[in-house]
């Protein structure tokens, strides 16, 4: 049994590429089109397991062609998919559009992950985990009962409120340790943030409202964490030149779960997880985009 579980959606991501966005009522001629698996749980899922023991994906996809697919996807990455339920329907889906300049456009389908009940995060698929990793792509009300459960069990739960969404204040005191983006550290704090001074006070307020860590991730300026005996440490980013950011969120948390789980610091579990979304944003693609430990070792080594 893996120390790392993970509580969260799984999606096909349907990627059409454009010249230009249509307007409303008309047709164009795409590009391309490709199918990616992704999900926040998933990506987190794959990037704890490839970057250090493994990981168990707790959640649930469709009975439709998809759903094997995003199973095996799961699988060869080294994911342990046991606890992962087939649902009648749809499995998640994301409809993607990236136009000629680079933006992009996605239509979130939940499908499966909005199927996804309190009694398939149960005590049997958390036996023996450490650390639980959760997202919001699932029904609120299933977080709130694995945070629930994970307190009970004295497992760490490590919370990502993405897409962001504000955070009960009853869940505040449940959650070990909340990554979250500038963004979601506004949604989730109500205080503004716009750099690397705001991101610690923001820091500060969640602590001192009952969260035990906090990790604020600001792309290129790095990261800050703060937890309530300590001061503010900042770590950060390293220099490469981006391909595709998409995951590198998703890469650092799963790589932040694995060094922890491993027993590394916080400043080296940081520097690790800071390393693997490094090495991410330099490939294409969610989860084929994800690095493994010796990948992840040997950039740390070249840079030292």
């Amino acid at each position: 049994m893996s120390r790392i579980a993970v509580i969260g959606s799984i999606n096909m991501d349907i990627v059409n590429k454009v010249e230009e966005f249509p307007l409303p009522g008309e047709t164009i001629h795409g590009r391309g089109t490709s199918y990616q698996p992704g999900g926040k749980g998933a990506n987190q899922a794959v990037a704890a397991a490839l970057a250090g023991d493994g990981a168990v994906m707790i959640g649930a996809v469709g009975d439709d062609a998809f759903g094997g697919v995003l199973i095996d996807s799961l699988r060869t990455r080294g994911v342990d998919t046991t606890a992962v339920a087939v649902k009648e329907g749809s499995s998640g889906l994301a409809f993607i559009t990236v136009s000629g300049s680079g933006e992009n456009t996605i239509v979130l389908s939940s499908g499966s992950n909005g199927r996804l009940t309190q009694a398939d995060v149960s005590r049997e698929a958390l036996a023996g985990a450490e650390i639980a990793l959760l997202q919001n792509e699932i029904p609120p009300e299933v977080n709130l009962h694995a945070l629930k459960l994970c307190a009970e069990l004295g497992i760490k739960a490590y919370y990502n409120p993405a897409p962001a969404a504000p955070i009960p204040k009853e869940a505040l005191p449940l959650i070990d340790t909340l990554v979250v983006n500038e963004t979601e550290a506004e949604v989730v704090s109500g205080l503004p943030v716009a750099g690397v001074d705001d991101a610690e006070r923001a820091a500060k307020a969640l602590v001192a409202a009952g969260v035990g860590r906090v990790i604020v991730t600001l792309g290129g300026k790095g990261a800050v964490a703060l937890e309530r005996a300590g001061e503010p440490l900042r770590v950060p980013a390293f220099k490469v030149e981006p391909a595709d950011t998409t995951a590198a969120g998703d890469t650092f948390i799963g790589a932040y779960a694995a060094a922890s789980a491993a027993g590394r610091s916080i400043a080296e579990s940081l520097r690790y997880a800071a390393a693997a979304a490094a090495i991410s944003v330099t490939r294409h693609g969610a989860q084929s985009s994800i690095p493994s430990k010796d990948e992840i070792e040997r950039f740390l080594r070249d840079r030292e």
